[in-house]
């Protein structure tokens, strides 16, 4: 089983990273805050304005460690990578796959099915932790939301087009982020609805936040195996945008909501953790962005079992074993994509 190494955030602005022998050091105002070993990282991740040298990126991209520049608010700005890796027969194949719908219509299956099981079981443990605290009104509802989602469930194994299955997928998501503001125990946090650029509340700028750093572990995921992430089933082509990352995020999507919903519960934070901009987006401020990237590294750690793998692993490594399994698949080595179902 391949090992978790560490991604490494850092935000503090004005922050300086070098490399000094097989070692990456962090100071801030001159002064030594980190040393780092190279070989530990897989990734590093740039809040702002953090400074690498042209040293030190060189020996990321020599040694399989990707940087992402993120703006302070954790919106995407660049990716600094090596060369094109991976079997080309492999990317082949995908590419293939890719322009065949009678080939790739069954994977996109599988990953809206993962997702809807997956959207099923957030509400079934929040019924099974708090059900003696829920008013009948509000219990009612999720019960209701599950039995609509184990019924789409059903029928996305039936439809058979791309359109189709994108119907389901927002059929899907408009039942389960209609009850998701019930999933919420903390009165300072309110939900109404799913908004994107810009997070519109305090809940989505978590779950926006959290998609990010999700995203970039898929893909790098992808990437380790051979895949082309920009080549997606799913998720359409579209110049920069990282198709098949995306299409590997959709089945983890409902275990990252449970996370931010659990710092929200927990009031791990709080409202004053949060800023407002002039457009109307709200964002974590920088304390609190340390307290949820700690609470996600945790998170990554701590130990899931992967039924297709018969075996116990970090929450951390399940984008690489989906993403193993995925280039199995197109190499012909399984009949089908399975996604991972949370049990």
């Amino acid at each position: 089983m391949r090992l978790l190494k560490n991604t490494l955030y850092v935000q503090t602005q004005g922050s300086y990273l070098h490399k000094d022998g097989e070692n990456l050091v962090l100071k801030i105002e001159h002064e030594i805050k980190a040393r780092i070993p190279v070989h530990k990282l897989e990734g590093l991740v740039c809040f702002g304005n953090v400074m690498v040298t042209p040293a030190l990126m060189e020996h990321c991209t020599n040694n399989g460690i990707t940087i992402t520049h993120l703006n302070r608010f954790g919106k995407f700005q660049a990716r600094i990578e090596g060369g094109v890796s991976g079997n080309v027969l492999l990317r082949r194949q995908q590419y293939r796959i890719c322009d065949d719908d009678k080939r790739s219509v069954p994977i996109c299956q599988t990953i809206v099915l993962g997702k809807v099981y997956n959207q099923r079981q957030v509400i079934a443990r929040y019924l099974r932790d708090y059900k003696d605290k829920l008013n009948k009104q509000d219990q009612e509802q999720l019960e209701i939301a599950q039995t609509k989602l184990k019924r789409l469930q059903q029928s996305v194994l039936t439809t058979n087009t791309l359109p189709q299955l994108l119907g389901k997928e927002g059929e899907a998501a408009s039942l389960y982020f209609g009850v998701f503001g019930l999933l919420i125990r903390n009165d300072a946090f309110e939900f109404t609805s799913r908004s994107r650029r810009p997070p519109s509340d305090e809940m989505n700028a978590l779950l926006s936040l959290a998609y990010t750093l999700l995203a970039h572990d898929c893909r790098s995921a992808l990437e380790t195996v051979g895949l082309d992430p920009q080549c997606g089933f799913f998720h359409q082509l579209r110049a920069g945008r990282v198709s098949l990352a995306l299409d590997l995020m959709e089945e983890f999507r409902p275990m990252i909501d449970r996370f931010a919903l659990s710092l929200v519960n927990k009031r791990q934070l709080g409202r004053d953790d949060f800023v407002r901009k002039e457009n109307g987006a709200v964002l974590l401020d920088e304390d609190a962005r340390k307290r949820f990237l700690s609470a996600w590294q945790d998170r990554k750690q701590q130990k899931i079992y992967h039924a297709w793998f018969d075996e116990t692993v970090p929450f951390g490594l399940l984008p690489h074993l989906q993403a193993v399994i995925m280039a199995r698949h197109i190499r012909g080595d399984i009949d089908s994509y399975v996604p991972f179902l949370w049990q």
